[in-house]
């Protein structure tokens, strides 16, 4: 890799993965982020607010939680950044199923970005709070049942948290471990198996593009970098030569929300599929790789944009 991009790279994460068990039958939207997202924004508002959740007004703003948690705030905020969507986090869940009887599990993971990572212990006792009280319009109720890292190791006993466990790790580290599992020289395919909403040229994409994509690559490295109050300019606007489409495959779906907010219903609307091209360079591959943490496209906090890559010969994925 250049150096612009080595070091538009160093973005620290960190990576969990919850399982959790139903303590009745119920059931559940086939897309759970938005519900386990939203979950988490009104346990953590039932258990901090002290102003009716009136955030236009409150002389609290600045130091709230549940605005440092949820909603992100940037100290360099890029000027293409216009809405309230945070970028401190992605919850991700692939697990479809609908129906869920008593003993059942679900598993999802949460991934926490920069300064969103000190504050674990906020989520935690959300999705804890989150379990007693129910999900969904059922209101399900849950017990967490493991918490682990990226590698598996378990950070969750009983009641007890081991935060020695609880491994930071750096976005630059991962790319580079899946640069040698990932053959650039090869015909890549580019899986997006949840939803993904990408605006190119003035219009979000009905089929995907490999333009569409890379410069959505490079616009959520950017954001995430001004979030870690770093200047990688130089890396967004790098130029990258473009391979060939070999083919696209995609299908519209959208995801239901009620936004407590807004006090509405929305219909989220997005795309998944894949896509395969022929041979990148390392350096493109390198933000390719990227995406399989940072999500790209707008909706990310709720798995919008997630991407998985691998060569076509080597089959060497993360999936």
């Amino acid at each position: 890799m250049n150096s612009i991009l080595s070091d538009a790279l160093d973005i620290r994460y960190v990576k969990l993965h919850f399982t959790v068990r139903f303590n009745e039958e119920s059931n559940l939207p086939r897309y759970k982020t938005s519900a386990i997202r939203g979950g988490m924004g009104e346990m953590l508002l039932r258990a901090n607010c002290i102003r009716n959740r009136e955030c236009d007004n409150c002389d609290f703003f600045s130091e709230c939680i549940v605005q440092r948690t949820m909603y992100s705030q940037f100290d360099n905020k890029p000027a293409f950044v216009t809405t309230g969507d945070s970028v401190g986090y992605v919850v991700e869940c692939e697990d479809y199923h609908k129906r869920y009887n008593a003993n059942d599990t679900l598993s999802f993971s949460l991934i926490l970005f920069g300064k969103t990572i000190v504050y674990f212990n906020q989520y935690m006792q959300a999705l804890y709070a989150l379990g007693v009280n129910g999900i969904g319009k059922e209101h399900a109720t849950f017990q967490i049942v493991s918490v682990t890292n990226s590698k598996g190791v378990p950070i969750l006993n009983g009641y007890d948290i081991f935060m020695e466990k609880y491994e930071v790790c750096s976005l630059r580290d991962y790319v580079e471990w899946r640069l040698g599992k990932v053959n650039h020289e090869s015909n890549l395919e580019i899986k997006f198996p949840f939803l993904t909403s990408i605006k190119y040229e003035g219009e979000v994409i009905k089929s995907f593009s490999i333009e569409a994509i890379i410069r959505a690559l490079k616009r959520r490295l950017y954001i995430l970098d001004c979030f870690e109050e770093k200047n990688c300019k130089d890396a967004y606007d790098y130029s990258y030569d473009v391979p060939n489409l070999i083919s696209e495959e995609s299908t519209e779906d959208f995801l239901e929300r009620y936004s407590t907010r807004k006090d509405k219903r929305m219909r989220l609307r997005g795309i998944y599929g894949n896509v395969k091209v022929t041979a990148v360079s390392k350096d493109l591959l390198a933000i390719l790789l990227a995406g399989e943490i940072i999500h790209i496209g707008k909706n990310t906090s709720m798995g919008f944009g997630r991407m998985t890559v691998k060569d076509i010969v080597n089959a060497h994925s993360i999936d």
